[in-house]
């Protein structure tokens, strides 16, 4: 069977790639070792694919951002070794802003996500159906985002979060919470998740503790963090959490508790 697809003679294609007919790649993309790239993706300049990355039918990587401060300028989008890329997926690169947009490794982002200019996605993050991201949004490492979520540009979700899907997030989620409901708010932490991630549940109880402080004292949050700080032992976790609090720019979701 012939094949019929079109690689830039600039382009720098590691060694047993995969390519399907109908892809377009553009010059100025590097893509690493042992890649599959299905029929109909296209792949534009600033591209910097990893290895064992898996591209399904229909994505779009590293196309110019939908930013009308966009001037042109050399940007890229970069996607970590052995992510899955969906069907549809478009992650557009970076802006004078940040340079770059970054989607980590091992992550799964199902189809029809989009993920705009400068976005920092983590490592093992994995994102369901249609959820859409809009720009210089942070994603840390481990965090599930349910089918159809709606983000706002510059918040920032925290690492092992749960987030329901169809959610509208206008504010940040930290670290080791499920978030649901609407407005979208704190229901409780992932326990779920973070015992399938390793924790012992003596960790999972110094993050539930930090928490009901948090949110269950009645008391604002510059109070919270600090009784947190004055209370509660000192740990990473506490750090952690107190550390995203403190230097949230959109504010922190509030509790449906």
């Amino acid at each position: 069977m012939n094949t019929m697809y079109y690689v830039h003679p600039d382009a720098k294609i590691g060694n047993n790639v995969k390519i399907g007919n109908f892809t377009n790649i553009y010059d100025n993309v590097e893509i690493g070792d042992n890649c599959e790239i299905a029929g109909n993706v296209t792949i534009f300049p600033g591209a910097r694919i990893g290895s064992g990355v898996k591209i399904f039918p229909g994505a779009v990587i590293s196309a110019i951002p939908q930013d009308l401060k966009f001037k042109g300028e050399e940007t890229f989008a970069y996607v970590g070794d052995g992510t899955t890329l969906r069907e549809c997926v478009t992650v557009n690169r970076g802006t004078a802003s940040k340079g770059k947009t970054v989607v980590g490794k091992n992550c799964l982002i199902m189809a029809y996500n989009h993920i705009a200019h400068d976005c920092v996605i983590g490592n093992r993050v994995i994102m369901s159906n249609a959820c859409q991201l809009a720009g210089e949004v942070v994603v840390d490492d481990f965090a599930v985002i349910g089918g159809g979520s709606l983000v706002h540009q510059f918040c920032h979700l925290g690492r092992n979060i749960m987030l329901q899907g169809g959610a509208l997030v206008n504010k940040d989620i930290p670290p080791y919470v499920k978030a649901a409901r609407e407005p979208i708010s704190y229901v409780g932490l992932n326990t779920i998740g973070l015992h399938r991630n390793g924790f012992s549940p003596e960790d999972i109880q110094k993050i539930a503790e930090i928490y009901r402080v948090l949110y269950l004292s009645d008391l604002n949050v510059t109070n919270a963090i600090k009784l947190i700080q004055e209370t509660l032992p000192e740990s990473p976790y506490r750090d952690e959490i107190v550390d995203f609090v403190a230097n949230s720019n959109r504010g922190v979701i509030r509790s449906a508790i």
